[in-house]
């Protein structure tokens, strides 16, 4: 498959940098067709413009920043996302590329009542998001039900690739993990993704 690895972490020799190589020698050695999408690497630029705003209801969408993101987006099948879990939510950046990126008339289409959308991501097949968190997992999860994931899941893949299978990979307690458990997750990541075909 065409697979669009995209890392939003600051650091270059962070743990979400390290993770996502393994996902890419994953992939890679699997025989997929990896591009990877470094967002801070391209200093992607999160913030939506006014032209994009206002072209969000305005038809076609001002796309003229982030073409060659969509092309990218648009000819994957696959799509691997790896970023740490910031305040229970997605770094900046990778909120800037949802917004950005997944507009309408890309990843979806507005209804003409403006009811619930259409959706246009028909190409993607499979999605993986790995992210970290400091947190404990009883946190995320039962205190706070898994925003990200949800919002992944649900508002995302849910209406502009329904088709999509979605997995997520939480990494809990980020600071404190010994080599063994982070070749664990790194394990967990292999078998994620041998059962892409």
């Amino acid at each position: 498959m065409k697979c669009l690895v995209v890392v939003a972490h600051p650091v270059a020799d962070s743990l979400c940098h390290s993770l996502a190589r393994s996902a890419i020698q994953a992939l890679t050695e699997a025989g997929h067709e990896v591009q990877v999408e470094d967002l801070y690497e391209i200093d992607f630029q999160p913030s939506l413009a006014a032209s994009e705003r206002q072209s969000y209801y305005d038809p076609p969408f001002d796309s003229s920043a982030t073409q060659s993101q969509i092309e990218r987006l648009l000819s994957a099948e696959a799509l691997v996302l790896v970023f740490p879990t910031w305040w229970f939510g997605f770094p900046a950046i990778l909120k800037g590329w949802f917004d950005r990126v997944w507009a309408p008339g890309i990843a979806y289409d507005h209804a003409t009542d403006l009811g619930p959308i259409k959706p246009r991501l028909h190409n993607l097949r499979r999605a993986l998001a790995i992210t970290s968190l400091g947190s404990p997992s009883w946190v995320d999860r039962l205190l706070l039900w898994q925003p990200v994931k949800r919002v992944l899941k649900t508002a995302l893949l849910g209406t502009c690739a329904p088709a999509c299978r979605f997995e997520m990979l939480s990494l809990y307690k980020a600071e404190r993990l010994s080599t063994k458990d982070v070749d664990t997750f790194r394990s967990r990541i292999r078998r994620a993704l041998a059962k892409w075909s």
